[in-house]
């Protein structure tokens, strides 16, 4: 701003001597940057280009000799430094308080927001789409990274940069492997034991090979209760994707046990026989066969839009079966969240500093005949990629445009975007503000200051409507009765000790147990480190995670069911568990009430007596990482939870 200002004010001075000596052309007054500071150089080389101007004339009749006046000479214009006390305009300055004049610039200095920053240099297969998006937005792009820190930084497979201090990355820490096929199962299945009814939108499933005896006596027990069943299962490797190593089974015994699960788990499903089809296919299945179509109604892949229309016109409640895919999506997340705590406070510990996260999922739901949806699986990394690969010749592939994948992904792109912009509540909040007329003496009090400036108009205004809108967890206060395991995760997270560790030692689980409350003459010491063992030796061989010794999320769940069970008989499981929590939550937070009432008598009785309000006091440390919740309003959650769960 400074040089360019400078620039400005030189040619304005460059004008004015000019004019006064009658001899530089109008073409020179109009300098560009990089004729700046080099005026007398250049007209120079112009006269000398100029033999007419170059040579002296010779003296004609009548002429009257005279000395040539010499070449004006450039002298920045500065103006006078203000007196002591004075602003730059030569009004008084006062604390608290500024001229109008310039608090008016500082104002239209302000109005003009930067453009979000996004760095794209890992972004990978999406980086086309991305780009497009970018473009759209009127954002800045950095594709090979930048120094400074970046408002949002874009990333192509995971969250895998532990030198971001701030921004926000598009993956979460551990989404890869929370949404691998057995860990979501895992984290199904828990939800299903809680509230069957609630997650009967995924199909039943067993580990294997650690659950094959199991699959194999469940099957055998279904049957002999109904011999007309004959169902059909999938197996499912655990890493597989685009159909890899998938493959239909009638009987157990056809499950291809030998050497190959071992080295790769999968996951056993009973197979969804009556879906609902679309031009006589199943939704969301990869063929042998893909027929591709630029339109968005035809082909194997299309947009949901065009399912949608097509299932309206047949007279289905499309309102009805949109609410219900919802409703699957958030339920999903729930059961997803508590190990998600767990690897984000792992990779960004409670008190360093670190960025924000947000995530594109893509999940896999099949419509059955009566439009109830199912859920298969969830995609940590779903296809951005807007090309398609055509065969030119047999064997000869190339990579050319598709419109359909161009006109969904990068809206979805776009529109995430658009959802985690940082700088939108300032934009928002600044378009709300009036612009009021400022009058300086550069320009009359009566000129076009008061007219809407830049920052005022809507940078969206050229885009289409949003296509995305949060919905969880805007919409997930309904559900809350479902976040158990969510409270149990916040939980084991203040019980861990160590930053950064995601496992529980035995000093901590003691420590639990000792602070909750939890034992009793029929639950000693001694048992609870003998429920310890044994349940984290169990998890330990089934776990492909084998970094940290110790108990796992999963394992401290099942060690908090089996407390529940025994603490709280003739109730279901989910009001069983519900109560334990309720009793700890309770336990803790008189604990910390207790500690904090010792630091403020601590602190009051020292040489510098505590002079705060007790409102301003913190919490102790456990408190803050584990328990969001206030002191105060945790002691009356017991009653509270009880008649919400009942």
């Amino acid at each position: 701003m400074q040089r360019g200002s400078s620039e400005r004010e030189l040619a304005a001075r460059w004008e004015e001597e000019a004019v006064a000596s009658d001899k530089a052309p109008a073409e020179q007054v109009l300098l560009d940057a990089g004729a700046a500071g080099e005026p007398e150089r250049k007209t120079a080389e112009e006269r000398c280009k100029d033999p007419a101007r170059a040579q002296p004339r010779a003296a004609e009749e009548g002429d009257t000799r005279v000395a040539p006046r010499p070449p004006p000479t450039l002298r920045p214009k500065t103006k006078p430094a203000p007196a002591r006390g004075l602003c730059p305009h030569g009004n008084p300055r006062s604390k608290g308080s500024s001229c109008k004049r310039c608090s008016g610039r500082r104002a239209d200095q302000s109005c003009t927001l930067r453009p979000v920053t996004v760095d794209s240099s890992k972004a990978r297969t999406s980086l086309d789409a991305l780009k497009i998006s970018i473009r759209q937005l009127k954002w800045k792009e950095f594709p090979f990274g930048r120094r400074s820190p970046c408002d949002i930084y874009w990333h192509g497979v995971s969250f895998h940069d532990n030198d971001i201090l701030s921004g926000q990355v598009n993956k979460f820490p551990g989404m890869t492997e929370m949404v691998r096929k057995i860990t979501l199962s895992r984290a199904v299945r828990i939800m299903q034991n809680l509230f069957p009814e609630e997650y009967n939108f995924y199909p039943c499933s067993w580990i294997l090979p650690d659950e094959f005896q199991l699959f194999v006596a469940q099957g055998r027990m279904v049957k002999d209760g109904d011999p007309s069943w004959k169902p059909t299962f999938i197996v499912k490797p655990d890493g597989g994707c685009q159909g890899d190593g998938i493959y239909l089974i009638k009987d157990p015994s056809d499950i291809r046990l030998a050497g190959i699960l071992q080295s790769r788990p999968a996951v056993v499903q009973e197979y969804i026989c009556k879906p609902l089809l679309i031009d006589k296919l199943k939704f969301d299945i990869r063929l042998s066969n893909f027929v591709h179509s630029d339109s968005t109604s035809t082909g194997s892949k299309r947009t949901f839009s065009s399912i949608l229309c097509r299932l309206s016109s047949k007279g289905v409640d499309i309102k009805k079966v949109w609410s219900d895919i919802i409703s699957l999506v958030i339920k999903t997340v729930i059961a997803l969240t508590p190990e998600l705590k767990v690897f984000y406070q792992s990779d960004i510990p409670v008190g360093r500093p670190g960025p924000t996260c947000f995530q594109i999922l893509g999940f896999d739901i099949l419509l059955m005949k009566n439009l109830k949806p199912m859920l298969l699986e969830v995609n940590a990394n779903p296809s951005m990629r807007i090309e398609h690969e055509q065969e030119l010749s047999p064997g000869v592939f190339e990579n050319v445009p598709s419109l359909v994948d161009e006109e969904v992904k990068v809206a979805v792109i776009r529109d995430t975007l658009r959802l985690m912009d940082p700088l939108k509540k300032k934009r928002e909040n600044q378009s709300q503000q009036p612009k009021k007329p400022v009058a300086t003496n550069e320009e009359p009090p009566n000129s076009e200051l008061a007219s809407p400036s830049e920052g005022s108009v809507d940078p969206e205004a050229h885009l289409p409507s949003i296509c995305l809108k949060q919905v969880f967890p805007k919409y997930a206060k309904q559900f809350n009765y479902l976040r158990l395991v969510d409270r149990l995760a916040n939980l084991f997270i203040r019980f861990l000790g160590v930053k950064g560790t995601m496992k529980l030692g035995p000093t901590g689980f003691r420590t639990f147990i000792r602070n909750c409350k939890l034992s009793s003459s029929s639950l000693s010491m001694a048992s609870v480190d003998i429920l310890y063992i044994d349940i984290t030796r169990r998890w330990n061989s089934v776990t492909l995670d084998q970094r940290d010794s110790g108990m796992c999320l999963q394992a401290f769940i099942e060690a908090c069911f089996y407390l529940a069970q025994r603490k709280f008989k003739m109730l279901p499981l989910h009001e069983q568990v519900a109560s334990l929590i309720d009793l700890c939550e309770h336990h803790l937070s008189v604990l910390d009430e207790r500690r904090l009432m010792c630091g403020r008598s601590g602190m009051s009785g020292g040489r510098a007596p505590y002079s705060g309000p007790p409102q301003e006091a913190t919490p102790s440390a456990p408190l803050a990482e584990g328990n969001p919740t206030p002191c105060a309003n945790s002691a009356h959650k017991l009653p509270h939870s009880r008649h919400t769960l009942s």
